[in-house]
């Protein structure tokens, strides 16, 4: 049923869960994945400490590596379990957005992804991405939350 799967993830624990339950599903379906991130400009005003902490050179120079770093652990996990797995990157404030015109892009029929549930003033000031793609696709998501 399912052939093209979109794996979005930010690196985070919880989003590395289910890139692994993505790789899990996508070999037991037979489906190939694109596991894919999304890195955020720079903020001069954020509640992000890392942006807080750094100038826009050293953000972004971090960010590209992480995003490397986490792009090249999926893969090799999805090698390593046999799953078909390319991997992509890109770099806008819009994440869900992103997420959505990826899925497009590659034709997905699913997109697997994690939901952190922040609540109070991190919901309200960033809101959920997955809320926002469950909202604005056309593709069914797959919402993976920790046990």
């Amino acid at each position: 049923m399912f052939r093209n799967i979109l794996i979005p993830t930010d690196g985070s624990p919880l989003a590395t869960l289910a890139v692994d339950a993505g790789i899990t599903f996508a070999k037991e379906t037979g489906a190939k994945i694109t596991v894919f991130t999304v890195m955020e400009p720079f903020h001069l005003l954020s509640i992000d400490a890392e942006q807080l902490a750094s100038t826009r050179e050293q953000y972004e120079a971090l960010s590209e590596v992480h995003a490397s770093e986490v792009l090249a652990a999926a893969h090799g996990k999805a090698q390593a379990a046999g799953v078909s797995c390319d991997t992509d990157q890109a770099r806008t404030h819009d994440v869900y957005r992103a997420i959505i015109r990826k899925a497009d892009d590659i034709d997905a029929d699913l997109i697997v992804m994690a939901s952190h549930g922040r609540g109070g003033v991190g919901a309200l000031v960033v809101g959920s991405v997955a809320a926002k793609v469950l909202t604005h696709s056309t593709i069914p998501v797959l919402i993976y939350r920790k046990k």
